[in-house]
């Protein structure tokens, strides 16, 4: 099955791109797709315990059991702004 994978902040550097489709086995699960990134990238290993994941636009757990043409996103945390 292709799922597509969303990189955002510091993880679309890392990866290279704000997007990209991965194939995965049926029945595959969101900690597949952490697994494949951390080999390719292992930097992404270190970030991991930060990361918010979503499905299809609904913050999501690793065991989460995907389907063929779902959307992960990989969200790290957001900081920045200013105070007043």
């Amino acid at each position: 099955m292709r799922v597509q994978v969303l990189f955002f902040g510091v993880l679309r550097d890392l990866v290279g791109r704000a997007s990209e489709t991965l194939e995965l086995d049926e029945d595959a699960t969101v900690a597949d797709v952490l697994e494949h990134y951390q080999s390719r990238i292992p930097k992404i290993r270190e970030m991991l315990p930060s990361l918010a994941l979503s499905v299809n636009q609904h913050y999501s757990g690793p065991g989460a059991v995907l389907g063929n043409g779902d959307e992960v996103a990989l969200l790290p945390p957001v900081s920045g702004g200013a105070c007043r």
